[in-house]
């Protein structure tokens, strides 16, 4: 199998999947929706809902039903990324090379266009209901979905994450640190692999080993991050490195040191490697895809 080939396939056939669910851009909303169809096509390898996908041929699913709640995944995952581009979060003016949301439309429009992209994924997703898999599947993905992104997920995360930001780096410790990764970077992971599972006829046992296994590439992802900060190029990155020093950030790297955080991704990832292999069926294509998330340099 040739990974890179396959992952270009499968991404270009995952923006023609969302494209089927963007709102028409018509009449006096025309403004805001233009502004989240903007945010949605700003590129990226669309892993979220990669995940979902390969998790739900996983287990055999074939229904349909997934692809709303692949939109739904990605559409929370742009509004997150709108929100903190604003100016009162990180002020970013640029993201994947072009303009910012806010940048193009103003401050007051991108904060309704992440609004709406969250609202419009709960309706996305609700949409399910109206395919051929099971009911009690989909309400369970649903709810899996809403709470990984809310307040005792992403929003927590990211919550803890500001509020982390004004402390001084000794009153950052380990259990803070681990919190923010497994909330605001690994919750959202969990959510797709839980949810492609799900809507493929998962138990629980194997709902809790996804989890599991998202949880670990999702920390793993986040260390891996602060160890390109630290030893990456400008051009693999496509953004100065030495930003998390700079800024005073506290990171697993400037707790433990480089040789201690690259082991941990190391172990992060033979444990959730050795994970799927206990789940029933195969899929190569998901194996590497979660490797390379890991062990990525850019």
């Amino acid at each position: 199998m040739d990974f890179e080939k396959e992952l270009k396939a499968r991404s270009e056939a995952i923006d023609d999947i969302i494209e089927s669910f963007l709102a028409d851009e018509d009449d006096h909303q025309k403004t805001v929706i233009e502004a989240m169809n903007y945010s949605i096509r700003g590129g990226g390898k669309r892993i979220r809902p990669m995940l979902m996908q390969e998790t739900y041929r996983l287990f055999g699913g074939t229904s349909v039903a997934v692809e709303y709640f692949m939109a739904a995944i990605e559409m929370i995952h742009t509004y997150s990324l709108v929100h903190d581009d604003l100016p009162c979060m990180d002020d970013d003016e640029f993201r994947r090379g072009r303009k910012t949301t806010h940048a193009v439309y103003g401050e007051a429009i991108a904060t309704l266009a992440g609004d709406a992209l969250l609202n419009y994924a709960a309706e996305t997703a609700l949409g399910a209901f109206d395919t051929d898999i099971e009911k009690e599947r989909v309400g369970k993905a649903v709810r899996i979905m809403f709470n990984k992104s809310g307040i005792y997920g992403m929003i927590g995360g990211q919550t803890a994450d500001v509020e982390a930001e004004g402390k001084a780096p000794e009153e950052v410790n380990e259990d803070l640190l681990m919190y923010i990764h497994e909330n605001k970077t690994a919750a959202l992971i969990e959510a797709s692999m839980m949810v492609g599972g799900v809507l493929g006829g998962c138990d629980n046992v194997q709902l809790n080993t996804l989890e599991k296994i998202a949880r670990n590439v999702g920390i793993a992802f986040q260390i891996q991050d602060d160890i390109l900060d630290v030893t990456g190029t400008f051009e693999e990155l496509g953004k100065p490195i030495g930003s998390d020093e700079r800024n005073g950030k506290v990171t697993y790297v400037s707790l433990h040191g480089l040789d201690k955080a690259k082991q941990e991704v190391e172990a992060l990832s033979k444990e959730a490697i050795m994970l799927l292999h206990t789940l029933e069926g195969d899929n190569p294509f998901l194996e590497e895809l979660l490797l390379s998330m890991i062990n990525r340099r850019k």
